[in-house]
């Protein structure tokens, strides 16, 4: 028998509204707690990952699949997560992710454990999936690569995100035109490209010694920085250790199955 009860479900007029919208209904049981109980329990898979193609959500998708190329024991179940009908925000998904929004992971070989935010879900699976360091520094014996590691990634998860996402969503899906908030955060965007354009000078990726090696920090920025024209930005060509760059992460093998996770 399917067992109701009533309970303040979530409901939110816009997908990037900064308060939630209560009302009352009877919900089924299975929207009060998460959905992934029962793929819990019968997928021999260690994560489930909730997820939507978009920038931060192929992140994750990206680096499961990297991790699943050099250990196979290391796969995943996904589920897409409609966030144009904010799925995201129902009370079962914010039991899991109290920000409400994607990537989230369950973590089924530690005991269901949840982490979300897209740097914090790619550093968990690092330390307890990736223990040769393959994708990023082993503190204790390259701490300065591993500093620098942090450093792009932080100015990633808090500069190119944010603001890409704010001339994305200026340039492309606003309801109204407003040429101030385009101008200002495309040509924000356009400064953070350059100051990676600096950085990758004479290298191949963000962090490591030499030419770098393919990371954590670069798995982190480059899923941004490949949908430029979003932004309003047409072309790389201004930046053109950035666009090359952007080539050699998007033709990893890895990279292509975790681009098209969700679609």
């Amino acid at each position: 028998m399917l067992h109701r009860l009533r309970v303040g479900s979530i409901g939110w007029r816009h997908r990037n509204s900064p308060s939630y919208k209560y009302t009352s209904s009877y919900l089924p049981s299975h929207h009060i707690f998460p959905k992934c109980l029962s793929t819990m329990s019968s997928s021999t898979k260690p994560i489930l990952l909730y997820t939507f193609p978009t920038p931060n959500g192929v992140q994750v998708s990206t680096y499961l699949e990297e991790l699943k190329a050099i250990n196979p024991s290391v796969d995943y179940d996904f589920e897409k997560i409609d966030i144009g009908q904010n799925t995201q925000k129902e009370l079962w998904f914010i039991k899991l992710n109290p920000n409400g929004r994607i990537p989230t992971i369950i973590d089924r070989s530690r005991n269901n454990f949840a982490v979300f935010e897209t740097a914090a879900i790619n550093l968990y699976l690092a330390q307890h999936y990736d223990k040769d360091h393959v994708f990023w520094f082993d503190p204790a014996k390259e701490p300065d690569n591993y500093s620098e590691m942090l450093q792009w990634i932080f100015f990633a998860h808090g500069g190119v995100g944010p603001m890409q996402g704010q001339a994305n969503h200026f340039n492309k899906f606003a309801p109204e035109d407003i040429p101030y908030a385009k101008k200002r955060y495309t040509e924000e965007t356009k400064r953070l490209f350059s100051v990676l354009e600096i950085r990758l000078k004479d290298r191949d990726y963000l962090a490591g010694s030499g030419r770098g090696k393919y990371n954590l920090a670069d798995i982190k920025a480059f899923p941004w920085v490949r949908i430029h024209s979003f932004s309003g930005i047409e072309s790389l060509d201004e930046w053109p250790n950035v666009k090359a760059w952007v080539a050699r992460c998007e033709a990893r093998p890895a990279s292509q199955v975790g681009l098209q996770i969700g679609k």
